[in-house]
C-alpha cells in the first residue's frame, strides 16, 4: 500500500475530528508571540527551552512535517520568515488560516519529509521538526534533507518517540500490562496482523513506525549534525507507560559552520 498516501488522508481526517495535533493556536497566542512571549513544544508535554531558539527576526525557518497552525503562525509572529512543509493539505490549510486571520506571512508546501527536493541547498537557517517522523518510514532520508537544506551554523531541533512502547501489546498497555508483543525494527504496516492493520487503515488512523534509537540519534551525527541538546518527556501521567518511562524525546543540533568538521 501507499503508506504517505494513506497517511495524508488520515491526517485530513483528524482535522475534521479537532485532533489536539491539528488545532490552530488562539489570536492571544499570536500577540503574545508578536511580543516576543511563546513557546513551543517537540514532545506531548514539554516546552522548548528558550536557548534553544536563535534570534528570530528575519531568520528563515522550516518548520517540517509540522502543519496544523500551531508552531508556524508562532514563529511568523514572532519576527521569523517562515515555511511550513507537511503531508497533509488539510493540516496545512490550518497554517493559512491563521495567516489570514492574523495578518501573517506564511510559505506552504506539502511534501514527503524525506523528500525535500523543491528546495536548494542551504536555504534555510532554522529547522523545527516536532514529532512526527514516526510516521516516516525512513527517517535516515529525513536526517539527510534536513542536513541539505540547513545552512552551515544553522540548527535543527526534534520532536522523536521512544521506540520502546511499540513493542508492547497495546490491548495489555491500556489495562497497565506490558507484555512484549512485538520486534524491532517495528511498523503498523508490516508488524501488525491482517486484522489489525485493516482495522487502522478503516478508521483512518495514520501508521506509524518505531525507528531505533541508533536511526533517531545516531542518524543525525552520520550525516554531520553535531548534537547540542537533548532532553526526555512523557505523557504527563495520561497513559501507563508513564510511571515507568519516558516515552519521547527532543533533540537539538547544529550544522558545522565549517562542514569539514564533520
Amino acid at each position: 500500500m501507499n503508506i504517505l498516501n494513506h497517511n495524508k488522508k488520515a491526517w485530513n481526517s483528524l482535522v475534521e475530528k479537532n485532533d489536539r495535533w491539528t488545532r490552530p493556536v488562539s489570536s492571544a497566542e499570536i500577540e503574545r508571540a508578536r511580543n516576543g512571549e511563546f513557546s513551543l513544544g517537540l514532545t506531548p508535554t514539554k516546552r522548548v527551552p528558550s536557548h534553544w531558539f536563535p534570534p528570530l527576526s528575519g531568520l528563515k525557518v522550516l518548520c517540517l512535517a509540522s502543519g496544523g497552525g500551531q508552531q508556524g503562525p508562532i514563529l511568523s509572529a514572532a519576527g521569523a520568515e517562515v515555511t511550513v512543509f507537511d503531508n497533509s493539505p488539510r493540516q496545512l490549510q490550518q497554517d493559512r488560516n491563521v495567516a489570514e486571520r492574523e495578518g501573517l506571512s506564511i510559505r506552504t508546501i506539502e511534501g514527503d519529509m524525506a523528500d525535500l527536493s523543491c528546495f536548494e541547498d542551504s536555504c534555510f537557517e532554522f529547522i523545527f521538526h516536532p514529532a512526527s517522523n514516526c510516521f516516516a518510514e525512513n527517517v535516515s532520508k529525513v536526517w539527510s534533507e534536513a542536513y541539505r537544506v540547513l545552512k552551515p551554523g544553522g540548527t535543527l531541533v526534534a520532536g522523536q518517540v521512544n521506540p520502546i512502547p511499540y513493542l508492547f501489546n497495546p490491548d495489555l498497555e491500556k489495562k497497565g500490562i506490558f507484555q512484549l508483543k512485538y520486534g524491532m525494527p517495528y511498523s503498523d504496516a508490516a508488524s501488525l496482523a491482517q486484522d489489525e492493520l485493516q482495522g487502522l487503515i478503516e478508521a483512518q488512523e495514520p501508521l506509524m513506525f518505531a525507528h531505533s534509537l541508533e536511526d533517531l540519534i545516531g542518524g543525525q551525527i552520520a550525516v554531520g549534525f553535531r548534537l547540542i541538546g537533548f532532553y526526555e518527556d512523557n505523557w504527563g501521567g495520561q497513559e501507563p507507560i508513564d510511571q515507568y518511562l519516558m516515552s519521547s524525546f527532543a533533540t537539538r543540533a547544529e550544522k558545522p559552520a565549517n562542514e569539514l568538521s564533520k
